[in-house]
């Protein structure tokens, strides 16, 4: 991995790439104050039991913390909602991402990756982010939603601003920085939500056939959603629904520059690609962490957690537990089993996983269909996201 760093690189922050753990699986931070937990196992044992690990972490944040986010509701927010409510709205959306209807978008995936390359054919320079990883999921999502796909500029701007930080997670002290990257979240959340509002308050006037006026129609326990629930679930879809796929098509291609050896395997035979993207997922692992809090006392690894603790837990380092992977520093496609975690495990496994995949898979095919070679610029360096959570490139110049 020291090559690789070097050669791009990443962040300090980004822990897991720079070498293997020599701690517990599970430890306490007390500079933090919050749990981190590292293992796979033990990873696997949070992630499948919501009635301990709560996913609504904002009630254990303290007070003087939430002046920020006075205006901020989580109604709808489906990464912050236990069952039974959960289950109730994931329903809403399910049938928008089985097998079948994902498969169905197939064709229309490969027409947006085959207009967005013959785009950048006319620019002098080719950059994976701007010109393909980002707009594709974008324009597939807005297009389920029923958002306009060119308003994307506005989308990467609110995007970017809400997960562009590099403050570190702390419950015990909140920096200068920190805050003003809090605050800096503020307006961008608020521009968004209201422009979803403005659509849905159209759909509610005038329904389409879109996912946006699924939820508007919805029934629940024979009642309809409030807005504040459609407006924040179709927050969650729009973003979580295109920066999944821009970080997977990012790595992955960083992988085929960085182990040229994969590289030519794919090309050669391309039924290899899936393998090639989820061992990416394992190695490079988009969402990095996530946020739980504790329900009651629990002995977790060894170690007893109190009840309303925060923990994180580190699906990257999981994903490189040795305890699990064998050779979990080495990029190997042809692992088998690759048990990842790189979607989450349990009632909250990403919804948009098949999409992503399948975007992936598309698009990096007609990639290799399209150039000869998939090689970064070294007079034009990748720039990685700064955010200690997350693991993706925000920038990745072909030559």
């Amino acid at each position: 991995m020291a090559d690789i760093v070097q050669r791009y690189d990443i962040p300090k922050q980004h822990t897991w790439l720079h070498g293997p753990r020599t701690g517990d699986p599970v430890e306490f931070d007390a500079g933090a104050g919050m749990w981190n937990v590292y293992g796979f196992h033990e990873t696997q044992e949070v992630l499948g039991d919501p009635a301990t690990f709560s996913s609504d972490t904002m009630r254990i944040i303290p007070k003087e913390m939430l002046a920020s986010f006075e205006d901020f509701s989580l109604e709808g927010f489906l990464t912050q909602i236990d069952p039974p409510e959960h289950g109730k709205l994931r329903k809403l959306v399910s049938s928008a991402f089985t097998r079948k209807v994902v498969a169905d978008l197939e064709p229309r995936i490969a027409e947006i990756t085959g207009e967005l390359l013959d785009a950048a054919r006319e620019r002098d320079r080719f950059e994976l982010v701007t010109d393909l990883a980002y707009p594709l999921p974008v324009i597939v999502i807005a297009e389920l939603l029923g958002v306009p796909a060119g308003d994307r500029a506005l989308f990467k701007r609110w995007a970017d601003a809400l997960f562009q930080r590099e403050a570190k997670v702390s419950l015990n002290e909140r920096d200068a920085a920190a805050e003003a990257e809090v605050q800096a979240a503020m307006k961008p959340w608020r521009e968004m939500y209201d422009y979803l509002q403005a659509h849905v308050t159209e759909r509610r006037r005038a329904p389409r056939a879109d996912l946006l006026t699924r939820l508007v129609q919805a029934d629940v326990d024979g009642e309809r959603l409030p807005d504040e629930q459609v407006v924040n679930f179709g927050i969650i879809l729009l973003l979580a629904g295109h920066i999944t796929t821009t970080m997977l098509l990012g790595n992955t291609v960083l992988c085929l520059d960085a182990f040229p050896e994969q590289q030519a395997r794919v090309r050669a035979d391309r039924s290899a690609i899936p393998d090639v993207i989820e061992e990416s997922l394992r190695y490079f692992t988009p969402f990095a962490a996530v946020g739980r809090s504790t329900m009651r006392e629990v002995e977790l690894g060894g170690v007893t957690i109190p009840a309303d603790q925060m923990v994180m837990v580190w699906l990257a380092w999981a994903n490189r537990d040795p305890r699990q992977f064998a050779a979990p520093a080495v990029f190997d496609p042809g692992r088998d089993p690759n048990p990842h975690l790189a979607f989450g495990r349990g009632i909250h496994f990403c919804l948009g996983a098949p999409l992503a995949r399948l975007e992936g898979r598309v698009a990096l095919d007609i990639l290799l269909d399209r150039r000869a070679e998939l090689r970064t610029d070294p007079d034009d360096p990748v720039k990685f996201i700064p955010t200690p959570t997350m693991t993706g490139v925000r920038r990745l110049p072909l030559l």
